[in-house]
């Protein structure tokens, strides 16, 4: 089994997760998934991630990118891997 440099913290049947889990296959990135307790105050290792105990998180060790709410996930995602990269994808 091959260790992916992008962590996707989440939650099962999360639409906001799903958001960041279409643009990660849309982009052909391989990530893992590490799914997290359901209730908002035991998400510790979210927490010590982020800061935060929201989810959808990610860590990109491919760039040294810790962050959470979908939106500015996608948003990095886009501008680090997508039309948006230098380069481009």
């Amino acid at each position: 089994m091959t260790t992916s440099d992008i962590t996707l913290y989440r939650l099962q049947a999360c639409p906001y997760c799903e958001r960041v889990v279409r643009t990660l296959k849309q982009y052909g990135l391989e990530y893992e998934s590490r799914f997290v307790e359901p209730m908002h105050s035991d998400r510790n290792a979210v927490a010590r991630l982020t800061g935060k105990r929201s989810v959808p998180a990610i860590r990109d060790q491919n760039t040294g990118v810790t962050m959470s709410e979908s939106g500015n996930i996608v948003e990095y995602l886009d501008n680090t891997y997508g039309d948006g990269a230098a380069g481009g994808a």
